[in-house]
């Protein structure tokens, strides 16, 4: 057997494994052992604070529902969110996400949430979503604005940025993400964080599927975040599922998607 071959045939059985993860970084392949990352698989224990946050009695039963495939508790506490920080939440749609966020910065922290204009335009007609007038979203800041110009003038304290099922639509809306993690990059603090969490692409894929099956080369984003200056400081494997052929979007999946979760620093 050729050492090419040898390699390819390693680290595939280590990524199988969940020990290593390989991230193209220009001509260079960066091996991260687990004990590299902080965070894997089924180590995410949710807090009791956040736990508190999801059992909340006033959430609404359709979130209870949407609870049962997203592990809100394992993703806050991925997060890392905390009472008084400031953050923007992309391609927020109805709102699921930021409402959780909203009840963990709490009344001192802040949440801004984007919509791109034409998600707006055709999936929400034009209308901010109901829930945006719920006591608990008063430290919400709603805006429409494109994927590739989310982040509003002058934000630049921001400590957490999350991207919940978004990134993809950014190709098939013809979206810049060049642009876009420019400009997180430049709204977080030194040591702020953006998490990505998306439907995994098949391998070689790249952003193909974006439009057919929504979906998203997990490669596609370690490349892109690098090259904006991030650093990948930890995933989590709670969303993963191997039993998806990755043949069909996931709204006509049977079974639940195979999704990514990832988590970039800038320095």
């Amino acid at each position: 057997m050729r050492s090419g071959n040898k390699v390819a045939r390693s680290l595939r059985i280590l990524r199988e494994t969940g020990r290593v993860m390989a991230i193209a970084t220009g001509s260079a392949l960066l091996i991260l052992s687990g004990s590299a990352l902080a965070m894997q698989a089924g180590d995410v224990v949710v807090t009791p604070e956040n736990r508190a946050i999801v059992d909340a009695a006033d959430r609404s039963e359709d979130d209870r529902v949407t609870d049962e495939r997203r592990y809100p508790g394992k993703m806050l506490t991925f997060f890392g969110v905390q009472p008084g920080m400031n953050v923007l939440d992309i391609g927020t749609g109805r709102g699921y996400t930021t409402e959780l966020l909203a009840r963990a910065v709490g009344p001192y922290g802040s949440v801004i949430v984007q919509n791109d204009s034409t998600i707006s335009e055709r999936f929400l007609k034009g209308e901010t979503p109901s829930r945006f007038s719920k006591d608990v979203m008063k430290n919400v800041t709603y805006v429409v604005r494109p994927y590739d110009d989310p982040v509003p003038a002058g934000t630049n304290d921001l400590d957490l940025i999350t991207v919940i099922f978004a990134y993809h639509d950014m190709e098939w809306l013809g979206r810049d993400r060049a642009a876009t993690n420019r400009s997180f990059f430049n709204a977080l603090k030194s040591g702020g964080h953006v998490v990505v969490v998306d439907h995994a692409g098949n391998a070689g894929t790249g952003v193909s599927e974006s439009k057919t099956t929504h979906r998203i080369e997990e490669s596609v984003v370690h490349q892109e975040f690098n090259a904006a200056g991030f650093q990948l400081v930890d995933v989590a494997t709670f969303l993963r599922n191997p039993d998806d052929p990755r043949t069909e979007s996931f709204r006509q999946s049977t079974v639940p998607s195979d999704r990514f979760v990832l988590k970039f620093r800038k320095p």
